[in-house]
């Protein structure tokens, strides 16, 4: 199997309640819960976490399109949101963003740049298969440096 990151992101926490930190290969963030449920706010929580990804990759795939096309597209914004219900018995999760063009474009362009902000990796990997694991370690190595743990 080859990863994507070529070091994984890597969260500790410690004893502020939910507060964690999370790094990966050029920085640090703090992400937290808010304090209605807990946590200090002092940073952002999972689900916003979540959906920042979303508008990042969005964004920043319709940001490369348009300077490959060479349009003068210079400013875009992004809302998301997310619900849950149950159906059927199981969680349904719909993600919705809502793409504002900032300076003019086309109908063709607008219509070019909705095909491409559904088709960002972060919405695609979204839409396929997920296969989420849990391992364990035995030890508190650096980031990647012992054999995984199946539990």
């Amino acid at each position: 199997m080859q990863y994507k990151m070529e070091n994984p992101v890597r969260g500790t926490t410690g004893e502020i309640n939910y507060r964690c930190r999370i790094e990966w290969r050029n920085g640090t963030i703090i992400a937290d819960e808010p304090v209605s449920l807990g946590g200090q706010d002092a940073g952002p929580d999972p689900f916003t976490l979540f959906l920042s990804s979303i508008v990042s990759c969005t964004l920043a795939t319709l940001r490369m399109y348009i300077d490959r096309k060479g349009w003068n597209i210079p400013d875009l914004a992004m809302n998301a949101n997310l619900s849950q219900a149950t159906r059927d018995g199981k969680l349904v999760t719909q993600v919705d963003k809502d793409l504002y063009f900032l300076s003019p474009v086309s109908d063709e362009q607008r219509e070019r740049l909705i095909g491409i902000a559904k088709a960002c990796p972060v919405s695609r990997l979204l839409e396929g298969a997920i296969v989420l694991t849990t391992e364990v370690r035995d030890a508190q190595p650096e980031a990647g440096m012992l054999p995984r743990v199946s539990v």
